[in-house]
């Protein structure tokens, strides 16, 4: 079977990608009546949810703003509850690193020196049907120490021949992203079970026998609801491969605007498989400015460069994580440092590890656990910080925070937000988002731009917040008023700037970037349209083969 249009089926999940070197040692018999058994008993609940955020963010831009749970309040005050206690591989996590699961990426990530690798399915990881299946291939090689990579340059990547690696916590994808190369009765899975499940079914017994376990973070959670469905899908895979209870462990990242207000909740849902929670930072801004984009002035920022963890609805976010956490004996994560040093610019490069150290240095004081980097490079400067904090503890669970008062309406109080609007800012948006997207289409999720690791988080940010100034009508540092018309004007100037390259996808990417921006409804997810773009070109590319070939 070589066509693309042919499909075939497996207990009863349909394939109709392309195949590629070795998915039979990922797509097994077995495999898929697992795949099946955790979709069709989740699948109906998972739209539920989908349309209870819908519903939910109808009701913020209708002016209803968010505020802890009423209902839950019971959880919230009982002193008693705690989550399991760190898992094997998990008791230090002052350096994580994270990135795609590609060859060159996961040498690398597992030879940096970090205590934990965030494999990273989702946000970094163009989900084409290659980079899913050769994402779990390289996991399965890493755990094996069989991995290894040559560039076209010719250098060789190797993992170092001796001495433990980093813990892997597999990121699969969120609620809202289908794998539509693979259906059942003729609907797509959902992204997220398959990462988890393929990634679950083939290494958790491995892991165990390593000494670790089976360990994921959870992204885009927006309620308790959505962690407790995870919660009941760990509970189910374990009992289908005889597992134990509470081998899996989970952590969350609170990375919606909403999921701040259950912080507590989503920890007691998941507390026999909780690990701790994340500052998801660049997505939680996206979800703000997506929630409260039609709330006026009151709700918009300024520059994305300006929109530090600083700012004081930043602040709440983050040290009420770090209460909650440590209240349940939860790890507290610290955000992603986005800088990729620059070894050519030696000033650059100085200048992006003093932010660096910066950052790190105010989440170990905040009593973060441990906190995220991009890059190798960063390694040493994320754990030189948290090991001056640390000392010979391996974290900061005894720092309970007692000091941090809950309070909803800070986490809202963009009002407070100093900085300005300005025009390099909305350049910078209109560069970092088509770049980023031409580079998606190419199956890159993850690129340097102006020494910044960018993924589709920072993309986000940056389509979201030209659509909300569009809406308002903001007003720039220079007394211009953000228009339509002028946001066209300096997109097509920016387009004229970039530098084409053959095989670039610059013109696919320009027309998503539109749609994802200038369109009257604002779309949830700029990936959503990526994803559809890429698979038609798929398509078209696969019917053009066979054609030639015939």
């Amino acid at each position: 079977m070589n066509s693309f249009t042919d499909s075939f089926t497996i207990n009863g999940i349909t394939m109709t990608a392309q195949p590629i070197c070795r998915q039979d040692e990922v797509l097994t018999p077995d495999a898929l009546a697992f795949i099946a058994k955790l979709h069709r008993t989740t699948a109906a609940r998972r739209q539920e949810l989908l349309q209870a955020r819908r519903t939910r963010r109808a009701e913020i831009a209708a002016g209803q703003d968010p505020r802890f749970l009423r209902e839950t309040e019971e959880i919230r005050n009982d002193p008693s509850w705690r989550v399991a206690p760190p898992a094997p591989g998990l008791e230090d996590r002052r350096v994580e690193i994270t990135g795609p699961v590609d060859k060159k990426m996961t040498i690398n990530a597992l030879n940096s020196g970090a205590k934990v690798w965030l494999a990273d399915m989702e946000d970094s990881s163009t989900p084409t049907w290659r980079n899913v299946i050769k994402g779990q291939l390289n996991l399965t090689d890493a755990l094996e120490r069989r991995i290894d990579f040559t560039s076209p340059e010719g250098k060789e990547y190797k993992l170092r021949p001796a001495g433990d690696l980093p813990t892997i916590v597999v990121r699969p994808r969120g609620w809202h992203l289908p794998e539509k190369h693979m259906l059942i009765d003729g609907e797509p899975i959902a992204g997220g079970i398959v990462d988890f499940g393929l990634f679950f079914f083939h290494n958790a017994r491995r892991l165990l026998a390593q000494g670790k376990g089976p360990y994921f973070y959870l992204p885009k959670i927006e309620n308790h609801l959505e962690a407790r469905l995870w919660n009941d899908i760990f509970i189910l895979a374990q009992d289908l491969l005889g597992i134990p209870q509470g081998t899996i462990r989970a952590t969350v990242l609170i990375e919606t605007i909403t999921a701040a207000f259950e912080m507590e909740e989503i920890l007691y849902e998941l507390r026999d498989h909780a690990a701790g929670l994340n500052a998801g930072r660049w997505d939680y801004i996206f979800s703000l400015i997506k929630n409260f984009r039609t709330r006026g002035p009151r709700f918009v920022l300024p520059d994305r460069s300006q929109v530090t963890m600083t700012q004081p609805f930043m602040r709440a976010y983050t040290e009420q994580l770090v209460r909650a956490c440590h209240k349940r004996g939860a790890m507290a994560i610290g955000g992603m440092a986005a800088a990729v040093p620059n070894r050519k610019d030696e000033a650059a490069n100085t200048n992006a590890l003093e932010k660096v150290r910066a950052d790190k240095t105010r989440e170990a004081n905040d009593g973060f656990d441990g906190s995220w980097v991009a890059h190798p490079d960063l390694v040493p400067v994320c754990r030189e910080v948290f090991d001056s904090i640390l000392g010979s503890k391996p974290n900061q669970l005894d720092r309970t925070r007692e000091d941090v008062v809950p309070d909803d309406r800070a986490l809202i109080n963009v009002a407070a937000t100093t900085g300005t609007i300005t025009e390099q800012g909305i350049r910078n948006n209109i560069e970092v988002g088509i770049r980023y997207i031409e580079s998606w289409l190419r199956g890159n999720g993850a690129v340097a731009i102006h020494n910044l690791m960018e993924d589709a988080a920072t993309a986000e940010i940056s389509r979201s917040q030209l659509w909300q100034w569009m809406f308002a009508s903001a007003i720039t540092d220079r007394g211009e008023i953000v228009t339509h018309h002028w946001i066209e004007e300096l997109l097509d100037e920016e387009f004229a700037r970039l530098e084409r390259f053959d095989g670039d996808r610059f013109e696919d990417a320009r027309d998503i970037f539109e749609e994802v921006t200038m369109a009257r409804d604002f779309p949830s997810f700029l990936t959503l349209p990526a994803y559809a773009r890429y698979l038609t070109e798929a398509r078209e590319k696969a019917t053009v083969e066979e054609l030639a070939a015939a």
